[in-house]
């Protein structure tokens, strides 16, 4: 028989739970406190010798700089200590610079436009007139989107920024359905791809974790589909409706298992924690797990 998991509020309660809730983030009840539900006993944690001490641990406190103009972290380890420093550079005049030739390209749709709607009559200048103004909105935004940088992410070992541990390259410049990052090492050794389609954002978030090969092993999902509309129609409430996600395997035999989760943290400074202790076996690589949660917020601009 599956040994349960016994959890403990300071408040004086005593739960008794069944294993799938192991490494769950739990509110009691009584005092309303969110309380770690630990793994059934006996769960051993894997070990990894040859990763990056940095990297391997299970929980992941990440704090946004907010006064930059770059995306900036600091990647502290569960007990405060800083472990890491992430980077996402913004590339503000390259991209002031984008949105100048788009503008100038809609432009000139715009004259020539103007110029077709003049010779043509009535009816078959409003058809061009109606046209035109399409293109020349798509344009700008194809223009726009061709110009712009891409903005690579890279975890260094600490803000001194002299030592390269880990790099998220973002693939494309244009994306309409889809758009996907890849994780490397810093020696260039493809770990995953991390793929955000869009459609899926129309009701609830996620991201999905690829093997290099394409399959699709884990997935990053908003916690709840009705506060996920809530932040579609109020947006995020001055935080109050705060974008969060579980972590859930789709590989065969343990798809639709959660195992972690990425949580945000009502403070004044963006804090974010990212927890993997429902993964002992570490089946998701921690460096392509600390990308997922970087991704998770500057990827969807939270």
């Amino acid at each position: 028989m599956t040994a349960g998991i016994v959890l403990a509020c300071p408040c004086g309660e005593v739960y008794e739970l069944k294993p799938e809730f192991a490494g769950r983030l739990l509110e009691c009840p009584v005092c309303n406190r969110h309380l770690r539900a630990g793994m059934p006993p006996g769960t051993p944690r894997r070990a990894m010798p040859d990763l990056e001490p940095a990297f391997d641990r299970d929980v992941f406190l990440l704090r946004e700089r907010v006064l930059s103009i770059s995306s900036k972290y600091e990647v502290w380890s569960g007990d405060g200590r800083p472990i890491l420093y992430v980077e996402r550079p913004t590339y503000l005049l390259r991209t002031v610079l984008a949105y100048l030739l788009a503008a100038i390209a809609a432009s000139l749709v715009m004259a020539w436009t103007g110029e077709v709607v003049a010779a043509s009559g009535a009816t078959l200048g409003a058809l061009a007139a109606l046209l035109g103004y399409g293109l020349a909105l798509a344009t700008f935004i194809v223009v726009s989107m061709s110009a712009r940088p891409l903005r690579h992410v890279t975890v260094f070992r600490d803000d001194s920024r002299r030592e390269v541990l880990l790099r998220v390259w973002q693939d494309q410049r244009v994306a309409v359905l889809a758009r996907t990052y890849t994780v490397v090492t810093a020696s260039g050794l493809t770990l995953a791809r991390l793929r955000k389609e869009y459609i899926h954002n129309v009701f609830r978030k996620r991201w999905y974790v690829e093997t290099p090969a394409g399959q699709r092993t884990a997935m990053a999902i908003e916690d709840s589909i009705v506060l996920s509309l809530l932040r579609r129609v109020l947006g995020s409430l001055f935080g109050l409706l705060r974008t969060n996600f579980i972590l859930v395997r789709l590989d065969a035999g343990s798809a639709g298992i959660v195992f972690g989760e990425f949580n945000r943290k009502f403070t004044i400074l963006d804090r974010y924690v990212l927890d993997l202790t429902g993964d002992p076996e570490q089946i998701l690589d921690r460096r392509v797990g600390l990308a997922l949660g970087v991704m998770l917020d500057t990827g969807e601009g939270r």
